[in-house]
This record gives structure tokens, sequence and C-alpha cells, in this order.
């Protein structure tokens, strides 16, 4: 059965996301990502021209982000937290980010844009002070990334025995203090 060029695409796609996850992106290659889908790793330069193309066209994600300012202020840090846990759940694209981006420049470059890029407008939203806003994005993405990295990357085991709705009772508070708090100020 011969496969349409948006399928074959799609399978390059996810076979590239699972590689990248497993291998980190120095030493995922073309070769490799093409055995995976199954075809000859020609296609894989025809569709994505090299291996960095394809790592961003694979590591195009949406963060999928409610409109914070349209929900119970009161409640945005639980919301977020929430939000973020069934998205580390559900997509392998944002694993693959994080994995990689701990150890390769690029990917790095790659996950701070698409937070500020995603995040930080959903947090100015909130705030009247857009000269803190880009604080609070950045330590609400510290405790994201540093929940996701605790609980799916270095698996520790306190964090991931923790249910979903533990993990929201203990983070959303600190995220509702970021979004919403009152800012730090020095003496």
């Amino acid at each position: 059965m011969r496969r349409t060029s948006e399928e074959t695409k799609a399978i390059i796609l996810t076979s590239a996301r699972e590689r990248f996850a497993a291998d980190g992106y120095e030493r995922s290659t073309i070769r490799a990502i093409a055995a995976d889908a199954r075809i000859d790793p020609s296609m894989v330069m025809r569709y994505y021209g090299s291996k960095e193309q394809l790592f961003a066209a694979a590591s195009d994600f949406d963060l999928k982000l409610p409109e914070l300012a349209r929900m119970p202020r009161e409640r945005v840090g639980w919301l977020l937290v929430e939000h973020f846990l069934e998205r580390w759940e559900n997509d392998e694209a944002l694993m693959v980010l994080l994995r990689t981006g701990v150890t390769n420049d690029r990917v790095a470059e790659r996950m701070r844009s698409i937070f500020a890029d995603q995040l930080g407008p959903v947090v100015n939203d909130l705030e009247a002070d857009p000269a803190s806003a880009g604080r609070r994005a950045g330590l609400a993405a510290s405790q994201i990334l540093g929940l996701a990295l605790c609980r799916y990357v270095l698996c520790f085991p306190p964090v991931v025995d923790m249910s979903p709705d533990e993990i929201v009772e203990w983070l959303g508070p600190t995220l509702q203090r970021y979004l919403t708090g009152p800012a730090a100020s020095l003496p």
C-alpha cells in the first residue's frame, strides 16, 4: 500500500520524536530515524532537508494554554499545574524538548522561545504591571519544568508516586503566588 506524502511525513515525525526522546538530539541520526520509520533516509532529507530542520518540526509544540485571564483569578495557579500535568502525560513532543534541552543549547533555546512566546502573553494578561510579567512567567516555567524533569525524566520516586491531584494541591499555591501575588520587593 502506497502512502501519501502527508502520511509519510507524519510517520517520519513520529519516529523522529521517539528517537530524539530516547537518544537526544546529538546521538539521533537521520539513518536511525529512517530505519524506525521503515523508509529510506533520502525520504527524510527530501521532506525535512536536515536533522536540524527535522528536529524543529518534531519539536513544534503548542502548549495549548488556557486563557487564564478568563478563569477565576484565585484558582489560576492550580489550573495551570493541572493543565501542564495533562500536557506532559499526553504529548511526547514536550518530553523530547525537555530531555534534549538539558544537553543541547539549540534545543534549550527552542524551549525558552516556546515558553516565552506562549506562557509570557498568558501571564501578561493577568498582570497589571508588564515589568513583572516576564519574571512571573519565568518563575512559573521554572516550577513546571522542574516538576517535569523530576517526575518524567529523573523519575524521583516521591514525585513519581504522587497522584496528579496531589501535585496540583502542592504546586498550585506556589504558581498562584507567582502569577497573582504581590511582587517581591527588596529592602
